[in-house]
């Protein structure tokens, strides 16, 4: 009986090893992440969810955020792009920002090249991962939609992404087998992206950091090091938006942290993905100088010489 039971166990660790190393099987992770723009007031969320039980009751499932600003498909790029490098390969992601819901937009999974998927509207929302897509593929939406919801127009989120999502993560549904193959090609946003020229740097206002309001920049830490740019120095801040100024040389310390300054006082630093960052000290830098985010909001900086006045 004990050597039938070693043989036994041996069997089933030699055939999960195989499920787990076959190209193109997904699951062994079964981790399912969810975003969008639905908020949680009503039942979209728990219809998704329920779909995914469905698929797969051990399916562990977690949501990245529902709070995204309705039809802001520039927010659920960046939350994407904040989110997925820190989770494990052969995560999949679904990503519901879809204002174009029912129409001739199309929908795609991208793998990247961490091993994680993203299932979602190709809307651009997958602009901010596209550097590291190493393939996307076509959902073919009639074959891989949730039966029995063919007339249903209006509710992709459920009735394609979620499920297909899930059977992704539940190994039931390999990656090649969504759809053809689009290589790497996928919706773009505009982005601009960030410069250096002598002194002075260039960026875009990338998101808000809710619920705080302080303002992330695209404008990396290594820019800032190239720059010269020291904890202790003040930088010269200029933002506007579609070429109109909202602030125009304010001069901000740049320090580690918010409470290196008095409170309601402005503060640079590097947020938590070592890029340039602006806020108040408990109060929102965002609301006091109405500051939005994406194409079209550019921030500068520059460093003010040591001891000298900025100007």
């Amino acid at each position: 009986m004990r050597r039938l039971l070693r043989h036994a166990t041996l069997a089933l660790s030699l055939l999960v090893g195989a499920v787990a190393t076959t190209p193109g099987v997904i699951g062994a992770q079964g981790l399912l992440v969810l975003q969008s723009d639905f908020g949680t007031r009503d039942g979209a969320v728990a219809s998704m969810k329920g779909v995914a039980t469905g698929v797969d009751p051990a399916l562990r499932i977690f949501d990245l955020t529902h709070q995204v600003e309705p039809y802001d498909i520039w927010e659920a790029a960046y939350r994407l792009r904040q989110v997925t490098p820190f989770w494990a390969k052969g995560t999949v992601f679904v990503s519901i920002v879809d204002p174009g819901v029912g129409t001739a937009r199309l929908g795609v999974v991208a793998r990247l090249r961490g091993g994680q998927y993203i299932v979602t509207p190709d809307n651009g929302t997958l602009t901010l991962v596209a550097d590291d897509v190493e393939e996307v593929r076509l959902i073919e939406l009639e074959r891989q939609r949730l039966p029995g919801s063919e007339r249903s127009h209006t509710f992709h989120g459920r009735d394609v992404f979620a499920y297909l999502g899930a059977r992704l993560a539940a190994g039931k549904v390999r990656f090649e087998e969504v759809g053809p193959s689009r290589g790497t090609q996928l919706v773009r946003l505009p982005v601009q992206a960030p410069v250096q020229r002598g002194p002075e740097l260039t960026g875009m206002v990338a998101m808000i950091d809710r619920p705080y309001g302080n303002v992330w920049t695209n404008i990396p830490a290594a820019m800032i090091d190239a720059a010269g740019v020291r904890v202790g120095d003040t930088l010269v801040v200029s933002v506007a938006h579609d070429g109109h100024s909202l602030i125009a040389s304010m001069r901000v310390p740049f320090a580690e942290s918010f409470g290196h300054v008095a409170v309601g006082q402005p503060v640079a630093y590097l947020n938590s993905l070592l890029e340039l960052a602006v806020a108040l000290n408990q109060g929102s830098f965002a609301e006091r100088w109405a500051i939005g985010t994406g194409p079209g909001w550019v921030i500068t900086v520059r460093r003010a010489p040591r001891g000298g006045s900025g100007r």
